[in-house]
């Protein structure tokens, strides 16, 4: 069984996620659907409405999460969209396009697309699926679990831009350097 607080931290972890993924689109619809094409992942006449759709379905699954009631099609849902950005990611690194934006980071945070950001994606839709699919145990949700939430969703917000910052801006350049050597 999972405690509810994990299961909790889980599904609040997305949600932000998701919503603050599609904020980002939302505020500059234009530069996304342009990284959505780019991806050549849906039929070019079509491509522009299916942009649209992301973060219609990055909003749909972050405000369902929170709720017992619809956290479980929604941790669904949720893994599904990211396992797909993930599957669009390996699709292209397989085709050698190896220079598309991931489209992660917002429109100011233009960044390569790489295999680490598969793996991630992987992990995320993977624990979504485990949140959605272990029962939780029945033990009410306490005071004290706030403070565990919260300190939790800071927790998992700090470790997530780290790795995000040292994955996609620090090792590359590394790398390029110790390969200009």
């Amino acid at each position: 069984m999972l405690d509810p607080t994990i299961g909790t931290l889980i599904d609040l972890g997305a949600a932000a996620l998701l919503a603050s993924a599609a904020v980002h689109k939302i505020r500059d619809f234009e530069s996304f659907a342009g990284v959505f094409a780019a991806y050549r992942i849906a039929p070019a006449r079509g491509s522009r409405a299916f942009a649209a759709l992301v973060p219609a379905m990055e909003l749909a699954a972050a405000l369902a999460l929170p709720w017992p009631s619809t956290h479980r099609i929604a941790g669904f849902g949720a893994a599904g969209l990211i396992a797909l950005y993930g599957a669009a990611i390996a699709w292209n690194l397989a085709r050698g396009r190896r220079d598309l934006d991931c489209g992660c980071g917002g429109p100011r945070d233009r960044r390569r697309i790489a295999g680490w950001m598969v793996w991630r994606n992987a992990l995320i839709a993977a624990l979504l699926v485990a949140a959605a699919v272990v029962p939780w145990s029945a033990r009410a949700l306490a005071g004290v679990d706030g403070l565990t939430l919260g300190g939790g969703l800071f927790a998992m917000a700090v470790l997530y831009r780290a790795l995000d910052r040292l994955m996609g801006e620090i090792a590359p350049k590394g790398f390029a350097m110790r390969g200009a050597r």
